[in-house]
């Protein structure tokens, strides 16, 4: 019966239309075959996007990239075809903070106060440490962050967490940005920090020393964010056998990756480097106009 239904509206629309029955099913056919093509040709693109950026893309990166290619699709039907070909991006772990605080070194007021937006680069520097499971034993990692770009300026990696770790992240960055007098640095309360080395370092390039509050992540926000994505998106997807593994590894992902490729929320879904480009080209620009 809706069988019969079904071909007697067709009939009259095709008598209407003034075409053929078999017309219509050619035009019909014809349609869901282009519609087809472009569908298996989005999943192909979408594939390709997922595995270049290290399986770590969701939907709406995925979708923000194709935008930016000029095509136009949306984030919901990017969801649907990633969840029909199996394509997830790594779900969150857990992220664990370690902070030695009970020391009896000098501690600094929070300058930055959660303004996690600076108008410039190396206006703000946060810092802070992690660690990371080898099969051969814990590996510790430094890094410093320029809050305007979210960019990794500079890091350490070593088998112990002791003051020369986040010193040397420290030099390496100050090495590569050379960061005018009156940047503020902020970290946490811990003794690496605190140490008397660390902070001759800081006070002799004229920087102004900043610390979170006793116990408070959301301080270094910002930090503990990059973390949270290393350790998702590199260190829980892999089981290191070697610290040098792991350390050639974590190289690459800073700089061919994070710092160079992967969209940045924060920064309109482009990379920090392409940001600071952007921001290089702005100030040209406006210096001409001037």
């Amino acid at each position: 019966m809706f069988q019969h239904r079904k071909d007697y509206r067709i009939v009259k629309m095709c008598k209407v239309l003034n075409v053929s029955k078999s017309g219509y099913y050619k035009w019909k056919n014809k349609k869901e075959t282009h519609r087809k093509k472009r569908k298996l040709l989005m999943m192909a693109k979408i594939r390709g996007l997922f595995f270049q950026n290290r399986e770590v893309y969701g939907s709406p990166r995925i979708t923000r990239e194709l935008h930016k290619d000029g095509i136009l699709i949306s984030e919901k039907t990017v969801g649907r075809y990633m969840r029909e070909m199996g394509l997830c991006a790594i779900p969150e772990q857990r992220f664990v903070v370690t902070t030695d605080s009970k020391h009896n070194q000098p501690i600094y007021p929070n300058l930055l106060n959660r303004e996690f937006n600076p108008e410039k680069p190396n206006q703000v520097w946060v810092t802070d440490i992690t660690y990371i499971w080898t099969l051969k034993g814990w590996l510790y990692l430094a890094t410093v962050m320029d809050l305007f770009s979210r960019k990794i300026v500079g890091w350490s990696l070593n088998k112990t967490m002791t003051k020369e770790l986040p010193l040397q992240a420290l030099n390496r960055a100050i090495n590569q940005r050379k960061p005018p007098e009156g940047l503020i640095h902020h970290s946490d309360r811990g003794s690496q920090y605190t140490s008397s080395d660390y902070i001759a370092r800081l006070k002799e390039c004229n920087m102004k020393i900043s610390m979170s509050r006793k116990g408070n992540c959301y301080d270094n926000a910002c930090m503990e964010s990059f973390f949270a994505t290393l350790k998702k998106e590199l260190v829980y997807r892999r089981k290191f056998t070697t610290r040098e593994e792991a350390t050639k590894e974590i190289w690459t992902y800073i700089m061919s990756f994070y710092n160079e490729r992967r969209s940045h929320s924060k920064l309109g879904y482009v990379s920090p480097n392409e940001y600071e480009r952007s921001n290089t080209k702005r100030q040209v620009h406006d210096k001409k106009a001037a």
